[in-house]
């Protein structure tokens, strides 16, 4: 590699990334009656990635494999900065920051080809782990057969497929813990999907994140998303090896109420349910199936700030599940809104593992 592009890319990328994190962080703490503090404290990296961005011009054709993705993740991460930008300008409201938002899955999914220079393998890295050896070197390592980044039927604007990720230090030879992860109201698994890869990469598991097949989960009405999700399910076990007792279905809003639909039916094959920032109506834990709920493992993570599905609902679906006789572990964070809290995905995983978390 020329001396001149390893000088454009360590000039890049840690703008770049800098400003990824700052995009991640307004996306976790996103609270409408806080956005100017939030975005605040978030800075303005945006403004030393757009400094370096002409750095990106004129690079030999040969660096093109390097130059376009790293092109494509700055102008989607500029683009996300700037929606934002506008709406503290008073050019927007609460969608116009969830639209700007949207740029950041973007970004992620740009930049993940580029892993093989470790500072972007290392932002793809749980923070905590980034300094662990083995990770590192199996990281470091030619990716095997049957992994990385796979979308099937998941294009923009596509209903009913999914995206998901197999770490690329994976081998048949022993089975894997699954996540199948539910976008919220109108999302997609596409964008959903870079919720929980760092952590699935880092920590070891299979990650599949469906989108709907309708605008949202089947909450009300017929259900066409279980019958997908099932066909989803034969799909990934036909071509990995996967662990029958680890199947954990997860999900953020919209899809964490529907992790409970399909997850408390006595025909379901998760072993686990997690669902994030969701309601639960008293109903649901009347009609689900009584075996089905006996023992079953159900982490449940809420915001103490969250203004869509106030946190009472939570703490009450807590005592339901269990007096059912679910194994219910609850979290309550303190400073979450109706947020993705990705800091929670480590601990999910420990409880799918087997670990025993105490209840908070």
């Amino acid at each position: 590699m020329s001396e001149a592009v390893v000088d454009n890319i360590v000039a890049v990328l840690p703008p770049l990334l800098q400003t990824l994190e700052s995009l991640s962080f307004v996306a976790r703490n996103l609270n409408p009656a806080e956005f100017g503090n939030v975005m605040q404290i978030a800075g303005e990296p945006d403004e030393a990635l757009l400094a370096v961005k002409p750095r990106l011009a004129d690079w030999p054709e040969q660096f093109s494999h390097i130059r376009a993705p790293l092109q494509a993740a700055i102008d989607a991460a500029l683009a996300g900065y700037a929606g934002l930008r506008a709406v503290m300008n008073g050019e927007g409201d609460l969608v116009s920051v969830f639209r700007a938002l949207r740029y950041l899955p973007r970004a992620l999914e740009a930049l993940y080809p580029l892993t093989e220079l470790p500072p972007v393998s290392g932002f793809f890295i749980a923070p905590e782990l980034r300094e662990d050896a083995e990770l590192q070197a199996k990281l470091a390592a030619v990716p095997n057969d049957n992994t990385g980044v796979f979308h099937e039927g998941n294009e923009p604007g596509s209903r009913g497929g999914f995206s998901m990720y197999v770490p690329e230090y994976y081998t048949p030879d022993r089975a894997w813990p699954l996540v199948t992860a539910l976008h919220g109201g109108s999302g997609n698994g596409r964008g959903f999907l870079w919720s929980w890869l760092r952590d699935a990469r880092s920590r070891g598991a299979i990650l599949v994140a469906p989108t709907a097949t309708g605008q949202t989960w089947a909450l009300m009405g017929g259900d066409s998303d279980t019958p997908n999700l099932n066909r989803i399910l034969d799909q990934v076990r036909a071509r990995w090896n996967i662990d029958e007792t680890r199947m954990l279905l997860t999900g953020m809003s919209d899809g964490g109420t529907f992790s409970y639909v399909s997850g408390l039916d006595g025909a379901s094959r998760f072993t686990h349910l997690a669902p994030v920032s969701a309601t639960f109506h008293p109903l649901m834990a009347e009609i689900a199936d009584a075996e089905r709920l006996r023992g079953l493992p159900v982490f449940i993570t809420h915001g103490r700030l969250d203004w869509m599905f106030p946190v009472q609902t939570a703490r009450q679906t807590q005592g339901l599940l269990a007096a059912a006789g679910a194994n219910v572990t609850y979290r309550e964070i303190d400073d979450l809104s109706h947020c993705y809290p990705r800091e929670i995905n480590a601990e999910i995983l420990q409880w799918l593992n087997g670990a025993q978390a105490a209840d908070a």
